[in-house]
């Protein structure tokens, strides 16, 4: 299996690594501050999440970037090159109070965060729920969330898809980040804020 690295301790990040924890799934957790300042989290999620530095995150087989907007360079400046590992990115170009999306001049958000991660295979995912969805139950027995994806690599595409369904849900892939990434990211796409289920 591969290894899970989470850069961005916030809502989203956290709901994932505790759906990662629920499946028994080890993972590296960090945030802009020492791993210490995690303690409380990783103590609550058991033994399986693991805190880290940013580098530690960073060097794992898939890792997920969740940090508020305007906080992505900061948070990733300064990491090595990816060389080819999966990142995914559960980022949307808008955040508190204003709820105001940040222009992105003709780009698709997890084009500009491309940029970012120098050398990665960007897969765009868990973004379009609210984090209280990524880490709960879906309270009908038998069902699965579904969550959305996309990405330009087939490969790694189906790598996410397929630690989507180790963490309990269910992966549709919506093909490229240009044709698929739009559809579901917070603001303006149809399928963003979908809770759909997936019976059986």
């Amino acid at each position: 299996m591969e290894t899970i690295g989470i850069i961005g301790a916030g809502a989203i990040g956290s709901a994932f690594a505790k759906a990662l924890a629920q499946k028994g799934i080890k993972a590296v957790i960090a945030n802009s501050r020492e791993p210490e300042s995690l303690a409380d989290l990783v103590s609550e999620l058991g033994p399986t999440i693991k805190a880290g530095t940013r580098e530690e995150a960073a060097a794992q087989d898939i890792v997920l970037v969740a940090v508020t907007w305007s906080k992505l360079p900061a948070a990733l400046a300064g990491l090595p090159d990816f060389g080819g590992r999966i990142v995914i990115d559960a980022n949307n170009p808008i955040e508190a109070p204003e709820f105001k999306p940040f222009d992105l001049y003709g780009k698709t958000s997890s084009e500009v965060f491309a940029e970012f991660v120098p050398g990665a295979r960007v897969v765009k995912a868990l973004n379009h729920l609210p984090a209280a969805l990524v880490s709960s139950d879906t309270g009908v027995e038998g069902a699965r969330r579904v969550l959305f994806l996309a990405g330009d690599d087939a490969a790694a595409n189906a790598s996410v898809s397929r630690l989507i369904g180790q963490a309990g849900f269910v992966g549709i892939d919506l093909g490229s980040i240009k044709a698929g990434g739009p559809l579901f990211q917070i603001p303006g796409g149809q399928l963003a804020i979908q809770n759909l289920l997936k019976l059986g």
